[in-house]
């Protein structure tokens, strides 16, 4: 696949301003622009594809779906209301893979924090006297995140959502159960990295479940149920592990995950459905060249008349390099994930030091130290429910607007807003902790910072998924992977305590 093909699908758009104008003839159109764009033309408009001019443009009130033709030997739906397309799914079937999918991208994260507050016993189980090194055992679990994505999402568009997703929360149990048992700190920071990576598939993987299933003006909603698991699992950890481990021993906050884990991955295989159009379209290609006779049939998405034979791992390695490409070859993207990089880092910087600050500075015990991370948390669930009732809204209005365009950058606007919540959060929160004032004073300081990195992440990642819709996984790969990387290294930068 080449980043001209990639680019391609952000860049075209339908244009038209006849709403009215009948699903065939939309269908018809679609087909012979992807038929008559040159690659030359293509190579010849990277730049501008690159750029915010470039940006895709699509009309809220139709979506058209590429259609079977045999004559031509191409493959595709049976119609437009072709059940066994994601998008025509049922909507209970949609919103009850969405559930099951958010659980897992709700557990993921709760583990990457859920034994912060009980370091101090871990530490002294292991005789460990490194506030580095304390640290990095919280943080590591991120650093999966950043890698694992790279390859697993990539592997979900060649092989689909259901089978990697699947596997990897597999994964995810398996080496949480590893970290239950670890003898030492070394086995223990090796467990967190592997579970790190199998929970990392849910984090990208599931964007790209949510482009297959929802329309651009439904994903509002749809990532807001999604990612607020995922914004909430790092603040609601050293909660409930406060408790855990004050109370049953930090083994617990790992066992308690193992349990739950297990059980929310054990529904999903039962109930997760294939939702990648692609893979689908490829699936039924291959079936009627056999049923057909017909070796020439090509899937309508990919125009690949011979992918199985190609070899396997130069697929994988071209998948490989797609979020590398959207990353460093899109300025938008690249400036974006940065700055979504330095917001994460930022809370993760946070989750490693609000309990040794309130153990410092107000001699909280670490059961106490959990309730600490209520202001980002509160704050977290008051921006969750502002995106959710407003994006939605926002991008409709807009793309009136617009002549009933809908633009991917009408998601943005909001982060504006939001991204002056954190630094005014931050002097909040280090003024009033250097003052001494009272506990809860700083706690209220985090609120709007809760609130901000939700209303900064959300529609940065709806933008992404709206923007390369059949490569949302993988955008949003190169997104995590960057974030995650600040996420597991700037807590190391915190001032190094006296471990308790």
């Amino acid at each position: 696949m080449s980043l001209e093909v990639l680019q391609d699908e952000h860049a075209k758009g339908d244009n038209s301003t006849n709403v009215g104008q009948r699903r065939e003839e939309e269908v018809a159109n679609h087909e012979k622009d992807i038929e008559e764009t040159p690659a030359d033309e293509e190579s010849n408009d990277l730049e501008k594809h690159l750029s915010r001019k470039g940006s895709r443009k699509t009309k809220l009130t139709v979506e058209v779906y590429p259609s079977m033709d045999l004559d031509n030997g191409i493959v595709g739906w049976e119609s437009q209301d072709d059940p066994l397309n994601p998008r025509n799914f049922p909507e209970n079937q949609k919103w009850t893979l969405l559930v099951f999918v958010s659980l897992i991208a709700f557990l993921s994260p709760l583990v990457s924090s859920i034994f912060a507050p009980g370091i101090s016993f871990i530490n002294r189980d292991f005789h460990n006297t490194s506030q580095y090194l304390a640290a990095f055992s919280i943080s590591v679990f991120v650093l999966g995140f950043a890698f694992g994505p790279l390859f697993l999402s990539p592997l979900s568009e060649i092989y689909g959502r259901r089978l990697i997703l699947n596997l990897s929360n597999i994964f995810f149990v398996a080496f949480n159960l590893g970290c239950a048992l670890a003898p030492n700190l070394n086995g223990l920071i090796a467990m967190r990295l592997l579970a790190g990576i199998g929970g990392s598939a849910c984090l990208t993987i599931g964007s790209g479940v949510i482009s297959d299933l929802f329309l651009p003006e439904q994903r509002g909603l749809a990532i807001s149920v999604y990612g607020v698991g995922m914004l909430f699992g790092p603040v609601l950890g050293p909660i409930l592990g406060g408790f855990i481990a004050q109370r049953a021993g930090w083994r617990w906050c790992f066992w308690v995950v193992f349990i739950t884990s297990a059980v929310c991955v054990s529904v999903l295989l039962i109930f997760n459905r294939e939702t990648n159009p692609t893979v689908l379209i490829k699936q039924k290609t291959n079936r009627l060249r056999k049923e057909l006779n017909r070796p020439d049939l090509l899937n309508t998405y990919t125009k690949e008349q011979s992918a199985p034979s190609l070899r396997w791992w130069n697929v994988l390695l071209q998948g490989l390099v797609v979020p590398m490409k959207l990353l460093f070859g899109s300025p938008i993207v690249f400036l974006l994930s940065l700055y979504v990089a330095f917001v994460y880092g930022l809370l993760f910087l946070l989750l490693t030091t609000i309990t040794g600050v309130y153990i410092n500075t107000y001699s909280w015990s670490p059961e106490l130290c959990g309730l600490a991370y209520l202001g980002v948390g509160l704050g977290n669930f008051v921006g969750m429910i502002f995106v959710a009732k407003t994006s939605d809204i926002t991008i409709i209005r807009l793309a009136k607007r617009n002549n009933n365009v809908y633009e991917p950058e009408m998601r943005l606007p909001t982060c504006v807003f939001f991204g002056f919540l954190i630094p005014i959060s931050f002097f909040w929160y280090g003024w009033s902790t250097k003052a001494h004032a009272h506990w809860v004073v700083p706690i209220i300081g985090l609120f709007p910072f809760g609130a901000g990195t939700i209303g900064i992440m959300f529609p940065i990642q709806m933008y992404l998924i709206d923007a390369f819709p059949r490569h949302a996984a993988s955008a949003v790969a190169a997104l995590t992977a960057v974030r995650c990387l600040f996420g597991a290294v700037l807590p190391l930068a915190a001032p190094n305590r006296p471990v308790q």
